[in-house]
């Protein structure tokens, strides 16, 4: 495959590279939505010099675009980071990959300017060709930012909507909300047994009151997590059992008979201080305020 020589392009991008850069971020600054107010000028400006700087570098050993050339390694990488960072960022697709289309025009205008009257259809088109597929690198290296972002906060969630409360010495409790995935549970699974060694706990009350379904794959992961903490010499108790999450159970076939279940989080709290041979109990007697 032949692809179109970069002598002119190259030699004014060099040349002309201080003011290519203002006009380019002019062009930018102009521009409506230019993410909300998300990034500064002075770091716009900054992504800016980094990208053209590593183009014009890029450029100037003859070949337009050769994606296995070492020479477009630095100028991939400088769009891999500000597509990491529009992401995290929350600009569009389209935002990110304006950056790169929004070049067109400053460069494109200098190149007419010093040519003289000069054809220079072919070094736009081959210009334009390059910017195109630099555009497409920086769309999909967004969305694969983006998806890491996406799932780190999932997975920052999942920590969050796991908390262990501590409800007394020995005993800790773990409300869970919401469903229960196979990733969910192994949070569940990590934060409750990393909480009970941390607290030296006995009984850890996991509590399913705000679990909308109990189905064969959320018994399992119960009961896994169940026996995990079982291996630290940690007995667990579950509650929060409604009528209808026992006939479900009942209706599956699920074998729960080796836990301790409860229908609320107070009576598996009960039993578990009963277990450590405590009680709360009313003060009779006490004295009123004054």
């Amino acid at each position: 495959m032949n692809h179109p020589k970069t002598g002119r392009v190259a030699d004014l991008v060099a040349r002309a590279q201080q003011d290519i850069l203002d006009d380019w971020i002019r062009q930018q600054l102009g521009q409506t939505g230019r993410g909300a107010g998300r990034i500064s000028e002075a770091a716009l400006r900054q992504q800016s010099t980094r990208f053209l700087e590593a183009f014009a570098r890029a450029i100037n050993g003859g070949l337009i675009y050769d994606a296995k050339a070492p020479r477009w390694d630095d100028l991939r990488e400088v769009l891999k980071e500000l597509s990491l960072s529009r992401a995290a960022q929350n600009f569009s697709t389209s935002e990110t990959a304006t950056f790169i289309f929004s070049l067109k025009q400053p460069l494109f205008e200098r190149l007419r300017k010093e040519a003289g009257g000069a054809d220079v259809d072919a070094d736009i088109w081959s210009i334009s060709t390059l910017l195109d597929t630099l555009g497409l690198y920086t769309s999909e290296a967004y969305q694969k930012a983006r998806e890491e972002v996406i799932n780190r906060q999932q997975e920052e969630m999942l920590e969050l909507s796991t908390p262990v409360v501590q409800l007394w010495d020995g005993i800790v409790a773990l409300p869970l909300i919401g469903t229960l995935d196979s990733a969910r549970t192994q949070v569940v699974m990590e934060s409750l047994l990393n909480e009970v060694m941390a607290r030296r706990a006995k009984f850890a009350i996991i509590d399913i009151t705000g679990v909308p379904t109990v189905d064969t794959l959320v018994a399992q992961h119960l009961l896994k997590t169940v026996a995990a903490a079982r291996l630290m010499g940690v007995e667990c108790l579950i509650s929060g059992i409604r009528p209808q999450f026992a006939q479900t159970i009942v209706h599956l076939g699920i074998d729960l008979t080796q836990v301790v279940t409860k229908a609320s989080l107070a009576d598996a709290f009960s039993l578990a201080l009963k277990k450590l041979q405590m009680a709360v109990v009313r003060l009779e007697g006490r004295p009123g305020r004054s």
